[in-house]
């Protein structure tokens, strides 16, 4: 079952929430503010290389800016980025959609299209 990790105020997780049930595509809808994923398995995302660190971080959000991690992102490693992720949802560019070793962050409805169906 695919994990829908996403925030109930975020109009993009909306958009994208709105399209899989349109496109019928099961899933599992977690609050990513209230249960983020672990590092864990974020670490398992991240070491798959197939996107750069800065795709997995929410780069608009007041907390990036606050912990000035544009500057920083590139000194960190994946183990302490998969760490920081876990420690605040609002911090991971959402929605987060996982399935094994699949996965997508934010929504473009072409990304959902071509990924998910």
């Amino acid at each position: 079952m695919k994990k829908f990790y996403c925030y109930r105020r975020c109009s993009t997780c909306a958009k994208a929430r709105k399209w899989l049930v349109q496109n019928n595509v099961p899933y599992h809808e977690i609050e990513i503010v209230e249960t983020p994923p672990d590092s864990t398995e974020l670490l398992r995302l991240i070491a798959t290389k197939k996107h750069p660190l800065k795709y997995f971080f929410n780069t608009s959000g007041i907390k990036y800016r606050e912990l000035k991690l544009k500057d920083r992102i590139a000194d960190l490693s994946d183990l302490e980025a998969s760490k920081l992720l876990a420690s605040d949802g609002k911090l991971i560019k959402r929605p987060l959609m996982i399935e094994g070793e699949h996965f997508t962050c934010g929504f473009k409805e072409d990304l959902y299209q071509r990924e998910w169906l």
